[in-house]
């Protein structure tokens, strides 16, 4: 059955729990609870809101409106804790009441015959009452209710009052914190088995209400300490399973429909669990850590165990296999394994989120509900409550009323005179034992009619006197009186009234208040324990960090050393490589200056061996001797390096042309001119816009740039610059050079026709 977003809880309850409470009141058990994943509403579904409630209060609504009149005095019925229940005598159960009531400092549940709470009374309306007519009305009925929680595997009690000792608080680590710094430890529960082979929590309290609003007082005690938390996904999202458990015990009544059967094996106890379910998430989306986390993985991992136990369950009733159900791997579904063994009715709502970030965990959680509905569950079978004949009740108050009827019509005793019931004859006890008994019926009539008699003879005798008119005078003003009086009471009713309904708009704004103040105070604790973990986080990250930027400041200080002592060490390398070149380069003129005077030597020699032999003989010996000193002075003292100025030649495009990369930039709206000097650069990479590839890959840059001269003529510059790389792993170009050309048309003199000369002007400006 599918529920559309405008489904109120007042159709939902009466499709999916009415038929839980009806059978509830006929001895039948019933279990209902949701699943989804976080922050689709399960907790509104099963508890509402002021103004709509949910299924939980519904669902006591109706079964007290049910058995409302039947319900047995408190401490009739007694848990035996056994999972069962004792009945206790008539004077039993008046001590019990009146030793509770002498116990002031003992935390008592509010009665029936309290207001009701304002708060509560808003949740469901008059006009949404709903009620049970197949109620037996020859049962007595009391109601039983207990809240227990699963968080992380363990059973916890919400409405155990544990010891406290206040002059050494304690905190467990898991109890739910209360006023003025208390902490109330948890003391985990185990589960049992009774005599029927039925699963119940040992130890478990169970509260006795006798109204709706006492029984939703109790649940909302016990709702105060569930767990709850803040995460990504939802603010106030459930950390544990909780299960509110609603009994009912009923046993008939006698054969004069008085008093209670006390007959143990004739009372019939049944119960409803609410449960609602902690929602299915992903630690991916929550980011959840520590003890969140912890609390996730537990929560799926019992939702993961329901999944599998339907799966076996489908599997065994289809397949007819005998596979044994995995109920043990966790709490709740050994909790609730003889409801899905057939021992009540089972039902699930599935609560769905329509964001679309919940989409993959909405399908998981679709298909779960899908495989549940090809599970069947057994159904109980039906035994009747007793072998007494129904309608005792009806049938001794019938006979009450006609007993009534028969004095009134013999002239029983009336309201009026009664000043006067003290002259008259007492009237003798009229109970009834036997119906047959006419007896005490004949006795009964001669009493009334003698005082009827007395009463006559006393009237005319107040006549006679004339007293009657002083009464009637009397009488008058009398009633003058109380009729003002009245008038001043209906006054006092309306400010009475006004007052109370004040009073009541004050209290359900308190506890509006007050709910609001308990939800501020968990918020705040919870933002304090993040803001906490926040800072001791911030701390260790600035720890960190300091750490860090002192290993950087070592590491830049010690590269820096390094860098320095590199420094030094290739300058006094190149110093020595320069001084080494220069003295070879010195070596190499003076030797090729040696060759040079050699060869002019050679030259000057056969220029001489022309001349006549007697002449060649004697200069030769000084030329020899000449040369001889020259060569020791020069092995002596080598000639230094020439001092002449270098030489820059005056390059065109031939540099360009070079062996070096160049990035030709040259933009798509250049044009080509029709002239010799053409800036040609076959080792270039020929690009429109700059980009890092291209410059990664050269060592010098050239633009080209066109705009048109004063003259007319097309003016191309050609800017140049070297590319180089810096500190941050780009390139940047340092522009060297700015090269104009233009072309100039001349056309002959004298003649106004004729090929024009075409003369090409470079201009080079170095920066």
């Amino acid at each position: 059955m599918l529920f559309g977003i405008n489904t109120t809880q007042m159709e939902l309850f009466e499709d999916v729990a009415r038929p839980l409470v009806e059978d509830l009141i006929h001895c039948k058990n019933g279990l209902l609870f949701t699943y989804g994943v976080t922050g689709s509403g399960k907790t509104f579904t099963m508890t509402g809101s002021p103004g709509e409630g949910g299924l939980l209060p519904r669902s006591l609504d109706m079964l007290f409106n049910s058995i409302g009149p039947f319900q047995a005095k408190r401490f009739v019925f007694k848990p035996d804790d056994k999972n069962g229940m004792e009945i206790q005598g008539q004077v039993d159960a008046l001590l019990e009441r009146q030793k509770r009531d002498s116990q002031p400092l003992v935390p008592k549940t509010p009665s029936s015959r309290q207001k009701t709470d304002p708060e509560f009374a808003d949740m469901i309306s008059s006009e949404e009452a709903c009620k049970s007519d197949s109620v037996d009305e020859d049962c007595c009925y009391s109601v039983f209710v207990s809240y227990i929680e699963v968080y992380n595997n363990y059973i916890y009690d919400l409405l155990e009052d544990a010891p406290f000792d206040p002059i050494r608080p304690k905190w467990l680590g898991g109890g739910t914190p209360v006023r003025n710094n208390e902490f109330i430890p948890p003391q985990s529960k185990i589960l049992r088995e009774d005599q029927n082979h039925n699963m119940y929590v040992a130890g478990c309290t169970e509260v006795e209400v006798k109204s709706t609003e006492e029984a939703f007082e109790v649940f909302w005690k016990g709702q105060k300490k569930r767990r709850i938390a803040n995460t990504q996904l939802n603010r106030e999202s459930s950390r544990s399973h909780s299960v509110f458990t609603v009994k009912l015990a009923q046993a008939p009544l006698d054969a004069d429909g008085d008093h209670i059967l006390q007959d143990k094996n004739q009372v019939n106890v049944s119960q409803l669990c609410l449960v609602d379910l902690a929602g299915s998430e992903r630690t991916s989306r929550t980011r959840a850590e520590g003890s969140r986390l912890r609390e996730a993985g537990n929560i799926n991992q019992s939702l993961m165990t329901l999944r599998t136990c339907m799966e076996v369950l489908r599997e065994n009733q289809m397949c007819g296999t005998n596979r044994m159900v995995p109920y043990r791997d966790s709490k709740v579904t050994h909790l609730f394994k003889n409801y899905f063994d057939g021992e009540g009715k089972v039902r699930m709502i599935v609560c769905v989120n329509p964001k679309a970030d919940d989409y993959d965990e909405t399908m998981l959680v679709m298909r779960f509900a899908e495989m549940t509905q090809e599970v069947e569950v057994a159904r109980p079978v039906d035994r009747p409550i007793c072998g007494l004949a129904a309608g005792r009740r009806h049938r001794n108050q019938a006979f009450k009323d006609e007993l009534s009827r028969r004095l009134e019509d013999r002239g029983g005793p009336s309201n009026a005179g009664t000043s006067l019931s003290s002259l008259l004859p007492a009237v003798p006890p009229c109970e009834l034992v036997d119906p047959a008994d006419d007896q005490t019926l004949q006795r009964l009539i001669e009493v009334l009619e003698r005082r009827h008699r007395m009463r006559q003879m006393m009237t005319e005798q107040v006549n006679k006197t004339g007293t009657l008119q002083q009464l009637d005078g009397q009488l008058n003003a009398k009633e003058t009186i109380l009729h003002e009086q009245r008038s001043k009471m209906g006054e006092k009713e309306k400010v009475i009234t006004n007052q109370r309904t004040e009073i009541e708009r004050l209290e359900k704004k308190s506890k509006t208040l007050e709910y609001k103040i308990d939800i501020l105070q968990k918020t705040t604790e919870m933002y304090e324990q993040d803001k906490r973990s926040l800072q001791q986080e911030l701390e260790t990250r600035e720890q960190r960090l300091h750490r860090e930027l002192s290993e950087k400041r070592r590491m830049e200080q010690r590269m820096q050393g390094m860098v320095t002592d590199t420094k030094h060490k290739w300058e006094k390398e190149c110093e020595r490589r320069v001084n080494a070149k220069q003295l070879e380069m010195q070596n190499k003129l003076w030797v090729k200056d040696e060759k040079l005077k050699q060869l002019k030597a050679i030259v000057t020699e056969s220029s001489s061996s022309s001349c006549p032999t007697e002449h060649s003989d004697k200069p030769d010996r000084p030329s020899r001797e000449r040369d001889r000193i020259l060569a020791q002075k020069r092995s002596a003292s080598p000639s230094p390096l020439p001092t002449a100025p270098p030489v820059h030649p005056r390059h065109r495009r031939s540099q360009s042309a070079g062996g070096e990369k160049w990035v030709d930039h040259k933009p798509t709206s250049n044009l080509d001119l029709d002239t010799v000097m053409q800036p040609i650069i076959p080792n270039a990479i020929k690009v429109s816009a700059p980009n890092e590839k291209a410059l990664s890959k050269c060592h010098k840059y050239v633009l080209r740039h066109q705009e048109l001269a004063s003259d007319g003529e097309i003016e191309t510059k050609l800017i140049k610059g070297n590319v180089f790389k810096t500190r941050g792993g780009g390139q940047a170009v340092q522009f060297t050079d700015i090269e104009t050309l233009k072309q100039h048309r001349k056309r002959r003199s004298g003649s106004g026709e004729g090929p024009a000369q075409i003369e090409d002007i470079e201009n080079r400006v170095s920066s």
